[in-house]
């Protein structure tokens, strides 16, 4: 059987819990460095009756200059050319929630969705939910507190949906948070301890 805690205590060692906050924490430290060296401005011109590819996202709260080919999804924009790897891909074709983020506030699957679409559209992704004092967000500390996610490979996804579910429903029952949330999938398949965390950042967020 395997001891879920073992290496808790030893030097160099990371325990389970340390793991966990590692994993849901995943926005604390964002890539900011420029995209393009060289003069402001440079890049590639949109071809005569073309898409043009050097477009400006407003991501986290930054206005960010990024090269776009017309069929990029938003997921390979993120992680790919602005190196937010908080985002993950899983089934890459709309089924499992994992690259969920939020834009204009509402949960978009962003594999699924074209970069070139939410242009003028706030996008926030796990990366954004770093508060400025380095403390996790309410939900990230609820899912910690309650150890929620065993691999954490799907965190990311469920934080996000979750944001976006509260801000239609910030008091839901644990019903209708599972109800709201039930497009993102965990393979691991601990539901309910993932809804028990969610639904304690639920109440940490209104307690504000």
């Amino acid at each position: 059987m395997c001891d879920c805690n073992a290496g808790e205590g030893r030097p160099g060692s990371m325990t389970r819990r340390q793991f966990i906050k590692s994993v849901i924490a995943a926005g604390v430290v964002s890539f900011t460095g420029p995209l393009f060296p060289g003069p402001a401005g440079a890049g590639p011109k949109a071809a005569p009756g073309g898409v043009e590819r050097l477009i400006t996202l407003h991501v986290n709260g930054q206005q960010r200059r990024v090269d776009v080919m017309p069929n990029e999804t938003l997921a390979q924009t993120l992680r790919g050319k602005l190196g937010l790897m908080g985002l993950k891909i899983g089934c890459d074709r709309a089924e499992c929630g994992a690259c969920t983020v939020l834009v204009d506030d509402v949960p978009q699957y962003s594999c699924s969705i074209l970069t070139h679409s939410v242009r003028g559209k706030n996008i926030l992704t796990i990366e954004g939910l770093a508060r400025a004092d380095g403390s996790l967000h309410p939900l990230q500390q609820g899912a910690l507190e309650e150890q929620s996610f065993q691999c954490g490979y799907c965190a990311p996804g469920f934080l996000m949906a979750t944001l976006g579910y509260l801000k239609t429903n910030p008091e839901p029952s644990r019903q209708e948070l599972a109800h709201g949330i039930s497009g993102n999938l965990c393979r691991c398949q601990d539901y309910e301890k993932i809804l028990t965390g969610l639904i304690r950042g639920a109440e940490y967020m209104r307690k504000g």
